[in-house]
C-alpha cells in the first residue's frame, strides 16, 4: 500500500484518540574531552490527556508517526540531526494497539492493512540512516514495545512499569516484528517467557529494571533525571564512547542456536497446553510464528506475522478477548451497574471482623492494607484471637521479606490489627463483618449480638458464600444496615467482590459498600440475594452435571476431562478438592434446598467426605493421576457412561440453561456481569470472553434458550461480517 492508501484507510476511524508525534531538537550533552555530537531529534508520544488515558496506536496515529519519521529520515540523509530518540507522555511510552480501533475492523483486508501500516512506519524507525532510541519511561506495551523493540538503542526507568508483548492474551500475535527481533535480542527462552509464560500467567509484565536484566534495554536509569541520563548516554553510543552489551543476543544461524529454538519454541507449546488447553487459537499462531521465522529474512516474518494478525483479528476468540479485558475489565468494573450514587457513602474509620480463622485473617489483613484503619477481631478464645492477629503478622512479615512493603508500611499495619475476645470492642466500628461458620443460625446469632453493640450508622456485612442475607437480617432492628460483602479466596489475590442488596438494604449503606470495595482494589458487582449469588450458583451447576456423570459411571479420567475444549484454569474434579469437598457439598447442599434436583447433591460425594478423603485424584509415582482403590471401594456407580463429548454438551446445555434462569430472575443486571463475575472471581479465560459469549458460540444458548446472550458483534463477529 502507498503512503495515501494508508491515509485513507486511517480517516476509517475519525474518533480515534490520536497519540500526537512532537519533535524537540536538543543538542547532545558534549562527551567528556570532546564536542556535542549534535542536533538529536527527540519525539515525544502523547495524546494530550492525563495519566488515567493512556497513550495508544490507532490507524491515524501511526500515520502521524510514520510522517514524521520521514521527515526526520530525510534531515538524516541531509546530515540535519545525529540521531532520533523517542519517548512517552509521564508513565507511558505507549500503552499499545487502539483496541477499540482494531475490534471495529470487520473486513479482513482492513485488519491486514492495520498490520501492514505498523510495519509501515516501523520499518522507517529501523532504517533512519542514524541510529534511533527508545527511552521507556512508563508502560510499553504490544506495539508500544515494539516501538523500543524496532530502535536501534534502548535504555528504560527503574519507575517503568508493564513491558510486555501481551498480544497471546489478547488473542493476537505480536504483529509489527516483536515476534523476530525480541528472539535475537534476549535468546528463545526469554523471548517465550514474554510472549507465552507472561501473557498466560494472568497477564504478568515486566518492570524496568527486569527487562534490563533479561536485555531488552541496554541502559536502565532512576526516574528522577531519566531523560537527562538517557540523552547524555545516547550521545556516548553516538560518539562511540559508549558500546553496549548484549550478552543475551543470539545469531539465529550458528550452530548451537537452533537446537535451543526448537527447545524454547516446545517448552512454549507445554506451557499453552497446560494453561489453555489448546483451545485458544492466538499463544499457538505466537509460536508458530516463532519457530518459522529462525530462518526467515526480516520481511519474509513480517509478511507472516501481518497474514496472522489479520486471520486473528477476524476470529471469535479475538473478539470475545477484547469484550472481556476492554469492555468489561477496563470499563465495566469501573462503572459497576445499579450501584448507588457514590456521594451517598458513609466515612470508615474502624473495621471490626467477627472471627480469626483463615478466611477472617485474610480479611483483616485486606483491610488494613488498603484501607488503612484500625481493624480488629474477635474470636470465642484467646488461643484463636492470638492465632488470627499472629497469622497478620506473618503474612506482613512474608510481604517485607520479599521487599513488597517498606519497614515502616510492616511497622504500621501491625499496629492497626489487634483483637479481643470480646465483641465490645466493636462498639465505635464503622463497618463490621462477620467470616464465621457457614450456618445461618450461627450468623443470625452474631448478628443479633452485634446490633446491641455497635452504632445505629454501623454497617453489618456477612462474607457468606451461599446464604441467604434475607434470612439473616429478618430478626435485626436495622434490617437496612446489612449488606452482603462475598470475597473469594485467595483475599489477596482475587479481584472479584460480589455485593449483595438484600430487598431492605438501604442506598447509604450500598454505596458505602462499593467505595470500600474500591478502597479494597476489589471489583464490586452487585448482584441479588439469591442462593449462592453468581459464580458459586454457576461453578456448582458445571461440577454437579460432572459428578453426576461420573455417578451414572462414566470413567473418571473421561468426566475429569471432559471440559479441556473450554480451555478452563483446572479440571473439575481439581477444583472440587480445592475448594474443599466439604464446603462444595455445603453449598450444594444450600443450592438444591433452593433450586431443587438442578443441584443433584452426590451420595459418592457424601461418602468420601464422610471417610476423610481430601480429593478424587492422587499423584502416582511416575507423576500420572490415579484414584486408589481405597478411595474407589467406598463409592458405587451407575450403568449408564457418557462419552467426553456428551459430558461436555449436557455441561454446556445446563449452564447456559442456569445462566438463563438467573437473567430472568434478575441476579444481575445483564449477561456483562455474569462475564465480569466469572472472570475475575473464577479465573474464566479471557479468551472465552467470560461464560456467556461462549455459550453462544458453542449453540448451547440458542439450544436451551432459544436466543443467544450477546448481540453478534458484541463478543464475535458482526453478523454478516
Amino acid at each position: 500500500m502507498s503512503a495515501a492508501d494508508f491515509t485513507e484507510f486511517a480517516g476509517l476511524f475519525p474518533d480515534e484518540t490520536v497519540t500526537h508525534s512532537y519533535v524537540q531538537d536538543i543538542e547532545l550533552p558534549a562527551v567528556p574531552g570532546k564536542a556535542s555530537p549534535g542536533t538529536f531529534a527527540l519525539i515525544t508520544l502523547d495524546n494530550g490527556l492525563d495519566h488515567s488515558k493512556p497513550t495508544t496506536l490507532g490507524p491515524n496515529t501511526l500515520v502521524e508517526l510514520g510522517t514524521v519519521l520521514e521527515g526526520l529520515r530525510d534531515r538524516a540523509a541531509r546530515g540535519g540531526i545525529v540521531g532520533v530518540g523517542v519517548t512517552g507522555k509521564p508513565y507511558y511510552l505507549v500503552a499499545g494497539a487502539d483496541l477499540s480501533a482494531v475490534k471495529s475492523l470487520e473486513k479482513r483486508e482492513h485488519g491486514l492493512w492495520m498490520a501492514q501500516l505498523g510495519h509501515d512506519v516501523y520499518g522507517t524507525l529501523a532504517n533512519l540512516g542514524v541510529p534511533s532510541f527508545a527511552f521507556i519511561n512508563g508502560a510499553a506495551l504490544g506495539g508500544g514495545l515494539e516501538v523500543a523493540l524496532q530502535s536501534t538503542y534502548r535504555t528504560v526507568s527503574t519507575g517503568a512499569g508493564a513491558l510486555a508483548l501481551p498480544e497471546a492474551f489478547i488473542g493476537l500475535v505480536p504483529g509489527w516484528g516483536g515476534v523476530y527481533l525480541l528472539p535475537r535480542l534476549v535468546g528463545p527462552e526469554n523471548a517465550v517467557k514474554v510472549m507465552i509464560e507472561n501473557p498466560l500467567s494472568n497477564n504478568r509484565t515486566l518492570t524496568g529494571p527486569q527487562a534490563f536484566e533479561l536485555g531488552i534495554a541496554d541502559a536502565v536509569f532512576e526516574p528522577a533525571d531519566f531523560l537527562e541520563q538517557s540523552l547524555a548516554w545516547a550521545a556516548g553510543v553516538i560518539s562511540g564512547d559508549v558500546v553496549p552489551e548484549r550478552a543475551n543476543a543470539v545469531d539465529p544461524a550458528a550452530p548451537d542456536v537452533a537446537e535451543r529454538w526448537a527447545a524454547a519454541v516446545a517448552a512454549g507449546r507445554r506451557f499453552v497446553e497446560a494453561k489453555t488447553s489448546n483451545a485458544a487459537p492466538a499463544p499457538g499462531k505466537v509460536l508458530d510464528i516463532l519457530e518459522a521465522n529462525r530462518t526467515m529474512t526480516r520481511a519474509e516474518s513480517a509478511a507472516l506475522e501481518c497474514g496472522t494478525l489479520a486471520d486473528l483479528m477476524q476470529t471469535d476468540e479475538f473478539r470475545a478477548t477484547v469484550y472481556a479485558f476492554l469492555d468489561l475489565v477496563q470499563k465495566r468494573s469501573k462503572r459497576p451497574a445499579g450501584a448507588p450514587d457514590r456521594a451517598l457513602a458513609r466515612p470508615v474509620t474502624k473495621v471490626g471482623v467477627v472471627g480469626a480463622g483463615l478466611m477472617a485473617s485474610q480479611l483483616a489483613l485486606l483491610f488494613a492494607r488498603q484501607l488503612k484503619v484500625p481493624v480488629v477481631m474477635t474470636d470465642i478464645d484467646q488461643a484463636r484471637v492470638d492465632k488470627g492477629v499472629g497469622y497478620v503478622h506473618a503474612e506482613v512479615d512474608k510481604l517485607l521479606g520479599k521487599k513488597r512493603i517498606s519497614q515502616d508500611a510492616s511497622n504500621r499495619t501491625k499496629a492497626l490489627v489487634t483483637g479481643s475476645v470480646s465483641k465490645d470492642v466493636f462498639a465505635d466500628a464503622d463497618f463490621v463483618i462477620e467470616a464465621v461458620f457457614e450456618e445461618l443460625r450461627v450468623k443470625k446469632q452474631v448478628f443479633a449480638e452485634l446490633e446491641a453493640i455497635v452504632t445505629p450508622d454501623c454497617i453489618l456485612a456477612t462474607n457468606t458464600s451461599s446464604l441467604s442475607v434475607t434470612a439473616m437480617a429478618e430478626d435485626l432492628q436495622h434490617p437496612e444496615r446489612l449488606v452482603g460483602f462475598h470475597f473469594f479466596n485467595p483475599v489477596a489475590v482475587m479481584p472479584l467482590l460480589e455485593i449483595v442488596r438484600a430487598p431492605r438494604t438501604d442506598d447509604a449503606v450500598l454505596a458505602t459498600a462499593f467505595e470500600l470495595s474500591k478502597g479494597l482494589k476489589k471489583t464490586g458487582v452487585l448482584v441479588k440475594d439469591a442462593a449462592a449469588f453468581v459464580v458459586n450458583r454457576i461453578l456448582l451447576r458445571l461440577m454437579g452435571e460432572v459428578t453426576a456423570a461420573f455417578d451414572e459411571g462414566t470413567p473418571p479420567d473421561v468426566a475429569d476431562n471432559a471440559l479441556r475444549p473450554m480451555g478452563l484454569p483446572m479440571t473439575p474434579f481439581t477444583l472440587l478438592a480445592m475448594v474443599g469437598l466439604p464446603v462444595a457439598q455445603h453449598v450444594q447442599e444450600s443450592l438444591h434446598t433452593a433450586f431443587g434436583d438442578r443441584f443433584p447433591v452426590s451420595a459418592n460425594l457424601q461418602k468420601l467426605i464422610d471417610n476423610g478423603v481430601k480429593g478424587l485424584w492422587e499423584n502416582a509415582p511416575d507423576g500420572s493421576r490415579l484414584i486408589p482403590e481405597s478411595t474407589l471401594s467406598l463409592l458405587s456407580f451407575g450403568n449408564h457412561p457418557s462419552t467426553a463429548d456428551e459430558v461436555l454438551r449436557r455441561t454446556q446445555d445446563a449452564l447456559a440453561g442456569e445462566i438463563g434462569l438467573m437473567l430472568d430472575e434478575g441476579v444481575v443486571a445483564g449477561p456483562e456481569d455474569i462475564d465480569l463475575c466469572m472472570i475475575l472471581g473464577a479465573g474464566w479465560p479471557m479468551f472465552l470472553g467470560g461464560i456467556t459469549p461462549y455459550l453462544d458460540r458453542v449453540g448451547a444458548s440458542e439450544r436451551v434458550n432459544g436466543k443467544r446472550f450477546l448481540p453478534p458483534g458484541v463478543a464475535s463477529r458482526p453478523a454478516g461480517a
